[in-house]
């Protein structure tokens, strides 16, 4: 069924309704007042909701108000689709029908009076690299005379375990990692500042409920394991990475800082947003196969320093969520809550749809203008800001969780 803006619920909070944080979005974070401890809230317009005080009108014994006053969503997301779905139905009820706003606007916060912090407590954390485009660009940078993509790469998702003790909340300074370097023309490594500091714009996948060791998640079931979405900034440090990466893949160039989003949009709010993949050639193994649509239709904007240089475009990525999932998960490995996985970066056809700066300056050679300017890898004092948009079910758009972070000096 397709819906219009018209056609669509409308909220009693002001400003909302119409907005890319309308009722067909509700994103969860965590927040926290002056003096208070961080708990759970949704979004709504440019206000928070504070869910437990609300839930424990109608039950003071409520075990999602109890879930909900803990200082991440851990505690809800591991309670599992059945609640996550129930607790969405309400939330909307209690935002959309007039006879509840005279007990919940009390515990309405604007938005500019709380503070936002790190949404999950992230488990594993594995990145993936499912973008054909930013592959075989990469491919084309480094390996020049040799085909673009490794054997492998249109058989099986590939990607690395990454650190989580090191996924920060959007905002979150990033200071420039030091490390090894050795350029191509250098006789010997260095140490010192990384010269080539990079982002890569990326959309992150976050677990709800736990799988059980030796079992596999089939593609069918990527929602009944899978809570919601997050914007993802994972900072690279190429002159690192491209010293230490052989044999054994990314290290210290990526490990220093990934960024996602303040607000965790849930798998339910993305409805409207699927479609089909661009197509995968070779048709894969049984075990990676879905059924369209799999992939989904998210916009990206990179922001450098107040000025969009890219518009990278999910729905061109090659491997889907559910893909990636299973992948992650067929040896027999486990997800436990709070587990988080991202796409890789995120490019296109075009020169302006490339998710990194390592593509956008084709490896630094050609540089591209921001400012005025030309430029290449990241400065001191640059501000990245990566924005998501996605259809909503109520005919327009809905906004994800935008990711910043600005690079201050090498320590």
């Amino acid at each position: 069924m397709t819906h219009s803006p018209s056609d669509a619920p409308t909220t009693w909070v002001e400003g909302a309704a119409g907005s890319l944080f309308d009722l067909d979005n509700l994103p969860y974070g965590v927040f926290s007042t002056a003096g208070t401890e961080p708990r759970v809230g949704v979004r709504i317009g440019d206000h928070v909701l504070d869910l437990a005080p609300v839930a424990e009108i109608g039950d003071p014994a409520s075990a999602l108000a109890a879930a909900w006053r803990t200082p991440s969503l851990n505690a809800f997301m591991a309670m599992g689709r059945e609640q996550w779905d129930v607790a969405r139905g309400w939330i909307t009820e209690v935002l959309r029908d007039d006879v509840h706003r005279a007990r919940t606007a009390p515990h309405l916060h604007a938005l500019a009076d709380v503070e936002l912090h790190l949404p999950i407590e992230v488990g594993d954390y594995v990145d993936f690299y499912a973008s054909e485009h930013h592959a075989s660009n990469v491919g084309r940078i480094f390996r020049p005379d040799q085909e673009p993509l490794l054997p492998n790469w249109k058989h099986l998702p590939v990607g690395y375990h990454g650190r989580s003790g090191t996924v920060v909340a959007s905002g979150t300074e990033i200071v420039r990692p030091c490390g090894q370097r050795k350029a191509p023309d250098e006789d010997a490594p260095t140490y010192g500042p990384s010269r080539r500091l990079d982002i890569e714009a990326e959309l992150g996948f976050v677990v709800g409920t736990p799988s059980r060791l030796g079992e596999r998640v089939a593609t069918t079931d990527l929602a009944a394991h899978t809570f919601g979405v997050v914007g993802l900034n994972d900072w690279s440090a190429r002159d690192l990475q491209a010293w230490e990466y052989v044999p054994l893949g990314p290290f210290l160039g990526k490990s220093f800082a990934t960024s996602i989003s303040h607000w965790v949009t849930p798998l339910a709010a993305l409805d409207a947003a699927w479609t089909d993949l661009p197509g995968q050639d070779p048709e894969p193994l049984d075990y990676l196969r879905v059924r369209e649509p799999a992939g989904l239709d998210i916009a990206v904007e990179v922001v450098l320093d107040g000025e969009v240089v890219a518009r990278p475009p999910y729905a061109q990525m090659y491997w889907s969520p559910a893909q990636m999932l299973a992948h992650m998960t067929v040896n027999g490995a486990t997800v436990r809550t709070g587990d988080l996985w991202a796409s890789g970066t995120i490019s296109g056809p075009a020169a302006d749809e490339r998710g990194s700066f390592l593509e956008l300056s084709w490896g630094g050679r050609e540089p591209f203008t921001a400012g005025g300017r030309e430029r290449t890898f990241l400065e001191d004092g640059d501000e990245v800001v990566l924005r998501y948009t996605a259809p909503g079910t109520s005919g327009g758009r809905i906004a994800l969780g935008e990711v910043a972070g600005r690079v201050v000096p090498a320590r």
